[in-house]
């Protein structure tokens, strides 16, 4: 069975874009066996129960903390209806989005957003109850929350659990910590990289940056429901973390949507301990070789966190990765990648193995992207199915076969430009709407 043949697609066979992911540069770094947030130096991590959900063997509570204050940088959610977590982290950061902390407390089952002043009162008391917990100042103890959104948290789980997690940290404590901050996810997030110090003004250093990630529903981040924590052992300035930060995260878990819906709690921490320096080692500086190593191995972390967090969206079957190349700028690139994976009508014809190419032509029409009809070429699972805007022959048979594939790649060049980005997001099936329509129940 084949598509009907349009003039376009006559004569010479056509030949597949095979764009190029905007990630693959930062792919080049093998992950650690078990590798998670706790595998830098100078860092501990727990999960725990501590009655946040009635489940007694679900773990509910993580706990990440450094040896010693460490410097931190973050960026949260622009939602407004920020959560209480997001709010007093951003103060103990001083607004700034860096400075010093020593560890970072996260509870699941309930997200403490549209909680107001109460709420505000309970994140500021729980990370009070932590610190102490360490012996720490409270300014040095961020919080996140995640679940349910307007229902108030308890204080009896933080007064009972946080001695238990300041005791039960451990090195090997990633794994729990990962699976204590999951919601609907259906599996922990957490990767971790090393990278060598020779040659860099490191001789025979060996950092590694390592983190973990949930998010599975209301995903499309914009801040930079997910939360990540990632540590690093290297030595890097809490403001050049800040920018680091910020450039990893725009090209990971910005470029990643499961429903279009920016979470209220949204919340991303790095923190580096500089332990597997030499005691007085200088910091990395942004331009050096050294610099440019960290910044590789922190996007190979959250470009994989990221893309877990798309293939593990709420009753997905199929991860989806849009490449668009051909844009006229950065922004118009992005705006045509973003509304092809927001799509319902795209992600469900994935869900259905139908290569409907005219789905993601009427995405890209609409996504305010500046091009011309004419000019765009479409391909699905490295199948020519649009080229100038007019329908090409291909095998439906062997689209049905590619379609069983666990990535869905979709590459879009516009032809107007030379600038592209990749997005990634998943398909929709029944299960979504079952997971959300019972979500509080």
């Amino acid at each position: 069975m084949t598509h009907a043949v349009s003039a376009a697609s006559k004569g010479d066979a056509v030949k597949p874009l095979h764009n190029a992911s905007t990630a693959d540069s930062y792919a080049d770094l093998p992950f650690l066996p078990a590798g998670g947030v706790a595998s830098a130096k100078g860092f501990k991590a727990c999960g725990i129960h501590a009655g946040f959900r009635a489940d007694p063997k679900r773990l509910d509570f993580a706990l990440v903390a450094a040896d010693q204050p460490a410097a931190c940088a973050a960026v949260f959610t622009t939602n407004v209806f920020c959560s209480a977590p997001v709010t007093v982290s951003k103060e103990h950061l001083d607004g700034a989005g860096y400075g010093i902390a020593r560890a970072v407390a996260i509870n699941s089952g309930i997200a403490n957003a549209a909680t107001g002043d109460k709420g505000l009162q309970t994140a500021r008391q729980s990370s009070g109850i932590v610190a102490d917990a360490l012996g720490c100042p409270v300014q040095e103890v961020l919080v996140a929350s995640t679940g349910v959104i307007g229902q108030h948290l308890q204080m009896e789980p933080f007064e009972s659990g946080a001695p238990l997690a300041a005791s039960a940290l451990s090195a090997a404590g990633g794994a729990d910590a990962a699976r204590a901050i999951m919601t609907t996810d259906t599996k922990p997030k957490e990767f971790a990289v090393t990278f060598s110090g020779n040659g860099l003004g490191y001789d025979g250093c060996m950092f590694t940056v390592g983190g973990m990630a949930k998010g599975s529903g209301m995903i499309m981040p914009n801040m930079a429901t997910m939360i990540s924590v990632i540590t690093t052992d290297a030595p890097v300035a809490a403001n050049h973390l800040h920018e680091a930060l910020s450039k990893a995260v725009g090209i990971s878990f910005n470029k990643i949507t499961v429903d279009s819906d920016t979470s209220t709690n949204d919340s991303c921490f790095l923190l580096a301990s500089g332990a597997a320096a030499p005691q007085g080692a200088a910091c990395m500086q942004p331009g050096t070789p050294a610099f440019d190593a960290f910044e590789n191995a922190l996007c190979t972390v959250c470009v994989a966190l990221a893309r877990e967090m798309a293939v593990d969206g709420e009753g997905a079957t199929r991860l989806i990765t849009v490449n668009v190349a051909g844009a006229a700028n950065p922004e118009d690139a992005d705006k045509a990648a973003r509304t092809v994976a927001n799509s319902p009508l795209v992600k469900t014809a994935v869900y259905g193995h139908d290569a409907n190419w005219g789905r993601i032509a009427a995405a890209l029409g609409r996504s305010g992207a500046t091009f011309s009809q004419g000019n765009v070429a479409i391909d699905i699972m490295g199948l020519p199915v649009c080229r100038k805007g007019l329908t090409v022959d291909f095998d439906e048979d062997e689209a049905l076969r590619r379609f069983e594939e666990p990535e869905v790649v979709i590459d879009v060049d516009l032809g107007v430009g030379n600038c592209a980005t990749t997005m990634w997001t998943c398909d929709f099936s029944h299960e979504y709407v079952t997971i959300n329509g019972d979500y509080r129940s």
